[in-house]
């Protein structure tokens, strides 16, 4: 059994900083993660894609995010990360992980995070 597990996420003031982690958790071994994307989802929005990185390397972020977060990865620990800076009320949302998982060296599993609220407000 695998699921993916966020964390990090909580209340901040206008213009601070999180980061969120993402990774996998359970009796199953993961052998590695290939394409991995942050969403998140406000009240009454839709939701939306906030960042997501290839196995390669390649980033994409959305036009509001750009600038101010990061996404990255630590491949030893199967741990992927979202680094939010200079957050503005409107970053308030569930953020959830998507991440392609292998779960025997040339298969891969696609797995949702059960999301983690972030909260920007003074």
């Amino acid at each position: 059994q695998v699921q993916l597990v966020e964390s990090g996420g909580g209340l901040v003031q206008p213009g601070g900083s999180l980061r969120l982690s993402c990774e996998p958790s359970g009796s199953q071994r993961v052998f590695g993660i290939n394409d991995v994307s942050w969403y998140r989802q406000a009240p009454g929005k839709e939701r939306e894609l906030v960042a997501s990185l290839s196995r390669r390397g390649d980033t994409n972020y959305a036009d509001s995010v750009k600038g101010r977060f990061t996404i990255s990865r630590d491949n030893a620990k199967n741990t992927v990360f979202l680094q939010m800076n200079s957050l503005k009320p409107e970053d308030t949302a569930v953020y959830t992980c998507n991440a392609d998982l292998l779960l025997t060296p040339n298969h891969e599993y696609n797995f949702w995070g059960q999301g983690t609220q972030v909260t920007v407000s003074s």
